[in-house]
């Protein structure tokens, strides 16, 4: 069993940027998909972005399009999250899921993802 790590959270005002850091254990995820997902106090889980296996294809919800980015450093076995234009719709606790994704279609499916991470708070700040 695989353990990711978030890191990265904190406090900013709306506007401001953050960058968060996933980082597995044990291991490097080379066949697997990164994403992130979030969840609000009180609300359903909701995923935020993706990035496959290799790098090559990204999927992201509509609500953060243009501004949240996902990466993958293969080097530093770190995937990223990374922040731009926050609104305080986007105060969540923020996880890091690994899966192996058989289609780019399937990266925002929860379901398929069989690693998580503890979570990061996130809170925006009006």
């Amino acid at each position: 069993q695989v353990q990711l790590a978030e890191s990265g959270g904190g406090l900013v005002q709306a506007g401001g940027s953050l960058r968060l850091s996933c980082t597995p254990s044990g291991r490097r995820f080379g066949l697997e998909a990164m994403a992130w997902f979030r969840q609000a106090p009180g609300k359903e889980r909701e995923f935020v972005g993706a990035i496959s296996h290799n790098g090559i294809n990204t999927k992201y919800a509509d609500s953060v399009k243009g501004r949240f980015t996902v990466e993958r450093n293969s080097a530093k076995n770190t995937t990223y999250l990374q922040m731009n234009s926050l609104k305080v719709e986007d105060t969540a606790v923020y996880y890091c899921a690994a899966g192996i994704i058989s289609q780019p279609r399937f990266l925002g499916d929860f379901r398929l993802y069989t690693s998580w991470g503890q979570g990061t708070q996130v809170t925006v700040s009006s």
